[in-house]
């Protein structure tokens, strides 16, 4: 029973992932959204990131991707996920949690930035207030999302949902796979 168990993780991930690929449009939005990180790139913009839980460690990844290297040596790229634990236990403490990541793109972002908010629902108040303060100050929001998109899928610009699963760990999957996605376009085109 474990055994199957076992493969039929695999499967799934599998079939949700053939899913995905099998969509263009998908693929046209991680297009779009590697071109708009491009751009923002260009122009001296920076790109803030975040996410919950498991999408905090995605967003995470895809900052020190940035800043680091992901294939090639290049230059640092201007990359922050809001994760810092001091900034949060404050923030928290202070006004609550959802005002954690909102208070941090109030005080970092631009107009020209780029918010990468990701979370398998598109629900959470916390990256929904962030989504709003990004859009007051004229930065352009891309959502990684799943099931129905929820309320995110509505506010962001550039949607890249992962297809239908229950549970978030396959939509979670699908995030990190675009995520590597999204970088590997920015190191070709930059």
């Amino acid at each position: 029973m474990s055994l199957e168990l076992i493969k039929n993780n695999f499967t799934e991930a599998k079939q949700i992932l053939d899913q995905f690929i099998n969509d263009e449009e998908n693929l046209m939005n991680i297009e779009l959204a590697g071109k708009a990180l491009v751009n923002s790139f260009r122009k001296g913009g920076k790109v803030m990131s975040c996410g919950n839980g498991g999408s905090m460690c995605d967003a995470m990844h895809f900052a020190e991707e940035l800043t680091g290297r992901f294939r090639e040596n290049r230059k640092a790229l201007p990359a922050v996920s809001i994760s810092d634990a001091s900034h949060m236990s404050c923030v928290g403490n202070d006004y609550g949690y959802d005002e954690i990541f909102s208070r941090y793109v109030d005080a970092l972002g631009k107009e020209g930035d780029i918010l990468l908010a990701i979370s398998t629902s598109g629900n959470s108040p916390n990256i929904m207030k962030a989504v709003n303060v990004a859009k007051e100050k004229g930065i352009v929001v891309i959502g990684l999302t799943g099931k129905s998109g929820g309320q995110l899928s509505e506010a962001c610009d550039i949607e890249i949902k992962a297809p239908f699963s229950e549970y978030s760990d396959r939509a979670q999957e699908i995030h990190i796979k675009v995520i590597h996605s999204l970088i590997h376009y920015i190191e070709e085109h930059l």
